[in-house]
């Protein structure tokens, strides 16, 4: 009865679940993490869940409040929810010669979203490959950047660190200001994008990219799945159409005692970290409400499914484009590229984006019930926006501020926790696994058909 009632979306909430619990407690119980006092329980669970959903969240400073050890255990953090604990788990079973259960396979499918063609075995495998493969290297090529910077021990730990928490798009940093330092550091912000970029796309896409590759050295051609063709077209596009509007709105602001190349890069910087990663080369509390709100619609759509990253995801803002072009053009079915969009995909996209967007909207009201209350707009100019800003970002696992985490009464932080954690699994995903089974039955009926007006 148990085993029956624990289907793959309630392993997946029960295994992140799980890991945060561990990372709680070890926050509590480990010696020699803190460079001072212990963090409380609340803040304790907060940054463990900000670790674990790779949200990037902070309410002390990694670089100061944490030793080197404690940084360790929060890295640990990072790359096991980075991955997915049941991806680890998986990758033993195999690595030991054991055949999966049935069980055991659909959840950690669910959790990678793959395609039923796709060579599961072969997948997990590359998983793993791929994010130690590019880890290292971004590692190996932010040490060779920072060794005139640092001690050589100090350059490989930060370029540890940073290559990390860029390819899972955490955004932790033991670097307080983040990577403002290095406004003007074109190597290490290309390493950081690219590290960002390649964990944003999905492993889907970067295992059918290898498939190619691999095919084309054989001398036998690969037509890209429409998925893939998808995500980096949409990619592509926000990537490029951000880059020229962050440059353009922050030319003359937080952009403005840069260098003409200096601006590009760092246009092209907040471009790519807005959707996923979470590091800053510029304060955000600085930049203008026009700057926020592309931040706050790029934080939205997020990366791509079977990535590091969160928001809505590049496929479904692209299914929402596409549906919208179909209406107005009059046609029932949605399609592109020679290709047909199943209905129950295209429900399952609108139904993401409702629900995505009811929380966001119901924890931006209580983020200003809770800490503006009943302050007149008057006296606390710029205060919603703030906290609007801070919602979107936790809930897309994003992980950039204006400023106020730190600042978050008890009741907000707990509300944090709750909206990284439900971002990070998903909300249909956390939908399935509260959902209640209805028991077959063969008398189930369907009431008279009656139209609504809309629109």
């Amino acid at each position: 009865m148990f085993r029956r009632a624990l289907t793959p979306p309630r392993l997946l909430l029960g295994s992140f679940l799980t890991l945060i619990a561990v990372g709680t407690i070890g926050l509590k119980v480990l010696p020699g993490l803190y460079t001072g006092a212990s963090l409380g329980w609340i803040d304790a669970l907060f940054t463990a869940t900000s670790a674990v959903c790779v949200t990037g969240l902070i309410v002390v400073d990694t670089a100061t409040y944490f030793t080197p050890f404690g940084q360790a255990f929060l890295l640990i953090l990072i790359q096991l929810g980075g991955l997915g604990i049941l991806t680890f788990t998986t990758l033993l079973i195999l690595a030991f010669g054991r055949r999966l259960s049935l069980q055991h396979e659909a959840v950690t499918t669910a959790q990678t979203e793959i395609a039923p063609e796709v060579d599961f075995r072969r997948l997990v495998r590359n998983i793993v490959l791929f994010t130690f493969l590019f880890e290292a290297a971004g590692a190996l090529l932010l040490f060779l950047v920072w060794l005139p910077r640092f001690e050589i021990g100090q350059a490989a730990w930060h370029a540890v660190f940073q290559a990390i928490s860029a390819f899972c798009n955490a955004g932790f940093s033991t670097f307080s200001d983040s990577l403002t330092a290095f406004q003007q550091s074109p190597f290490t912000l290309g390493i950081i994008i690219l590290l960002v970029v390649l964990g944003g796309v999905g492993f889907l896409v970067l295992e059918e990219l290898n498939v190619r590759h691999e095919r084309r050295r054989m001398g036998r051609s690969m037509i890209l799945s429409l998925h893939t063709r998808l995500v980096l077209s949409v990619t592509a596009g926000l990537l490029l159409v951000g880059w020229i509007m962050y440059t353009a709105l922050e030319w003359t602001n937080t952009l403005g005692e840069m260098p003409v190349w200096a601006k590009a890069v760092n246009g092209l910087f907040m471009s790519v970290t807005a959707r996923t990663a979470g590091f800053n080369t510029v304060d955000y509390s600085g930049t203008a409400d026009s700057t926020n709100y592309l931040t706050i619609l790029l934080m939205s759509i997020g990366g791509s499914p079977g990535s590091t990253a969160g928001g809505i995801k590049t496929t479904t803002f692209a299914l929402l484009g596409l549906l919208a072009a179909s209406r107005v053009l009059g046609r029932q079915i949605t399609s592109v590229q020679n290709r047909s969009i199943p209905e129950e995909t295209i429900q399952r996209a609108v139904g993401l984006v409702v629900v995505a967007f009811a929380m966001v909207t119901a924890a931006t009201f209580l983020y200003a019930v809770l800490q503006i209350g009943a302050t007149a707009h008057s006296e606390a100019p710029g205060e919603f926006i703030e906290y609007m800003f801070e919602a979107v970002s936790a809930f897309n696992t994003v992980g950039l501020s204006m400023g106020v985490t730190a600042d978050l009464s008890t009741p907000s932080r707990l509300l944090t926790i709750v909206l990284m954690y439900l971002g990070r699994v998903g909300p249909l995903t956390f939908a399935a696994a509260i959902a209640l089974e209805r028991p077959n039955s063969s008398g189930e009926f369907r009431y008279a058909y009656e139209d609504v007006i809309v629109g």
